[in-house]
């Protein structure tokens, strides 16, 4: 279970461009002096000022500048108080500020790029980015993958339960030795880490009945999981869908019944009993499921027929993955799997 400029400061310039003895023989020399930097400029305009109003041209220079502070804040003097050293951000927002007088407008404070409008929560997967990295690193391409869908969807911050359906009839065998459903159960994991706060899949696989029910989560879905599961479940069988259909409906029953599902059917071929698998389908129409069929083998097959029809079921969608699902890129099978879906 798994829970994702520095404003360089202006320097100083603390020893006067000019002598002493220049300074007071020509006052008006130095307020006109160019500067070598648009900070010094700052610094001369208010030691030039203090020298024109001064009436007592006599006073050492030296005396000005032991005591900056003494004569800015001088009662006598029309001039403002001068204001500390501004940094490079400081003086930018000056200029914005005396261009927006100019135009007779007042510029709007600065927006702040992560703010959300009060009362509402952002929008977020429920195990972010940094705490699936830590605990499965090889889904984290995947996980971005499906992070990128559900935005285009708008689904991003949903949240339901995920279900994921493995078929173990007889002609799956190469797909669990091809990783094609290694790969299925880290790309649906990897989706489990935006829609469900733990990252659990309930994980079903069926074939003449229940072969076993697991929990997969990003911690415990090593490279090798499904091959140790798959081990431990016995021979390959039939494909009765109603079986696993019924096994879904009922641990959704028994958990949260209210709470919206997500359910990845998985399967290369038709059911046994096509009117077992119409009833169960029919008595999961009224719950918060959502059911997407994942096709694996070629489109055109008549057995696939079945579902294909179940298209017009509410709620329920049908993904033909191909042939070779272990090479369908992340992002091809997210928009293949989810596309149309709500909760």
């Amino acid at each position: 279970t798994v829970t994702a400029d520095a404003d360089t400061a202006v320097e100083d310039d603390a020893t006067p461009a000019e002598p002493e003895a220049e300074a007071a023989d020509e006052p008006q020399a130095a307020a006109t002096e160019p500067a070598d930097t648009a900070a010094d400029e700052t610094q001369a305009e208010p030691e030039a000022a203090v020298v024109a109003d001064d009436t007592n041209p006599a006073e050492p220079e030296a005396e000005a500048a032991d005591k900056p502070q003494a004569e800015a804040t001088d009662p006598v003097e029309p001039e403002a108080p001068a204001e500390p050293e501004a940094g490079v951000d400081d003086e930018a927002q000056a200029e914005v500020a005396v261009a927006a007088a100019e135009a007779g407008t007042t510029p709007e404070p600065e927006a702040q790029a992560d703010e959300v409008p009060a009362g509402e929560v952002a929008a977020a997967p429920a195990v972010p980015l940094p705490a699936l990295k830590a605990a499965a690193p090889h889904l984290v391409d995947a996980y971005k993958a499906a992070g990128a869908q559900l935005e285009k969807q708008e689904l991003t911050g949903a949240r339901a339960a995920v279900y994921l359906v493995v078929d173990r009839s007889g002609s799956m065998r190469g797909y669990f030795k091809d990783g094609s459903v290694q790969r299925l159960a880290e790309q649906v994991t990897a989706l489990a880490a935006h829609l469900d706060e733990n990252a659990t899949v309930t994980t079903v696989f069926f074939s003449t009945d229940i072969d076993g029910t697991v929990d997969l989560t990003p911690a415990d879905l090593t490279p090798t999981r499904i091959d140790e599961v798959n081990a431990t479940l016995g021979r390959l069988g039939r494909t009765n869908y109603h079986r696993a259909v019924e096994e879904v409906l009922a641990h959704h029953e028994k958990n949260d019944p209210a709470r919206p599902a997500l359910v990845v059917f998985q399967t290369d071929g038709a059911p046994e009993s096509k009117t077992a698998a119409t009833q169960a389908l029919a008595e999961a129409a009224d719950k918060p499921l959502n059911w997407r069929f994942v096709v694996w083998g070629e489109e055109d097959n008549k057995a696939f027929d079945y579902v294909r029809k179940l298209d017009g079921t509410p709620r329920t969608a049908t993904y033909f993955a191909g042939a070779t699902p272990v090479e369908t890129p992340h992002a091809a099978f997210y928009r293949g799997l989810l596309a149309g879906l709500e909760f």
